[in-house]
């Protein structure tokens, strides 16, 4: 009898785990899994959340996805595209915030939306209203020599002050360039924080030298700028970029004797690069004399 009640209290126990078990599901791989994608663009942040279905041996654009159609550019719920400042997506102003991203696949031309509405689910069916789009842009696709399996958005072409948005899905890449104002901010903090500060500290001055320099504002400043920031505090990286300034201003004299003190003052620091960079500039500047 006892040998009865522990086999039926052991089944019961199986029974309730395996019961457990099928209670909490299986876990199985997304279908489309979900993914965000995030860039610092200039003095600002462009991110993405998307999901990503896969080819998975179909037909993509033009037949899985119709052209002429509106796609919620992705699986799911729909793409999410977010700016932390206000950007400039092809020529049109775009404000700080979170946005849907649609498009209208063609062809030779897609319709690329930036539609004020996050909550839809896929396309928004009935519920979507071109009302709500902030923007509509056109853009044209071009041919990828790869085939990509899985939907995908990445960031390219990164400089100062702009990105390009990719969509790319089995040989078709869409590209979208967005924009944004480095400039005025950087000016407007140079303005307050070295012109009007007399109390400007050495690395004020040279990231306003640098800057300056890097966008081939009034050398002359740049030149003072960081003369004053190596004044007190040289360090060979600052002391090159003044070089570059001299050189630049055809001044390759004065250019090389700076040079050959951040070649000198790098070399006591142990940094190879900038002892390389030196030597390669000083030998450029003494042809150029």
């Amino acid at each position: 009898m006892k040998k009865t009640i522990i086999g039926f209290a052991l089944s019961a126990a199986l029974m309730l785990g395996a019961s457990t078990s099928f209670a909490q599901g299986i876990k199985m791989p997304a279908p489309s899994p979900s993914q965000k994608v995030e860039q610092a663009v200039g003095l600002s942040t462009v991110s993405v959340d998307y999901s990503r279905p896969s080819m998975k041996g179909r037909e993509i654009f033009g037949d899985l996805v119709p052209y002429g159609r509106l796609w919620r550019t992705g699986a799911n719920a729909s793409t999410k595209i977010k700016f932390s400042e206000d950007v400039t997506i092809e020529g049109n102003k775009v404000p700080a915030g979170e946005y849907a991203l649609y498009t209208i696949p063609g062809k030779d031309e897609w319709t690329v939306i930036i539609h004020k509405n996050t909550k839809h689910w896929g396309d928004g069916g009935q519920d979507y209203k071109p009302e709500e789009d902030l923007v509509r842009f056109k853009v044209k696709p071009q041919q990828n020599p790869r085939e990509v399996e899985s939907f995908t958005i990445n960031f390219t072409n990164l400089t100062a002050d702009a990105t390009d948005v990719e969509l790319l899905w089995d040989n078709t890449i869409v590209p979208f360039t967005v924009k944004t104002d480095v400039d005025s901010k950087v000016m407007s903090q140079i303005q307050e924080q070295v012109l009007n500060n007399a109390n400007a500290n050495p690395g004020l001055y040279a990231a306003a030298a640098n800057y300056y320099f890097q966008t081939n504002r009034d050398l002359k400043q740049a030149l003072e700028w960081m003369k004053k920031a190596n004044q007190t505090d040289p360090k060979f990286w600052n002391l090159h970029t003044q070089a570059k300034i001299e050189a630049k201003m055809k001044d390759y004299k004065q250019a090389i004797k700076t040079a050959e003190k951040s070649k000198e003052v790098a070399q006591k620091e142990g940094n190879q690069d900038y002892v390389a960079l030196n030597e390669k500039a000083i030998a450029e500047w003494k042809k150029a004399k």
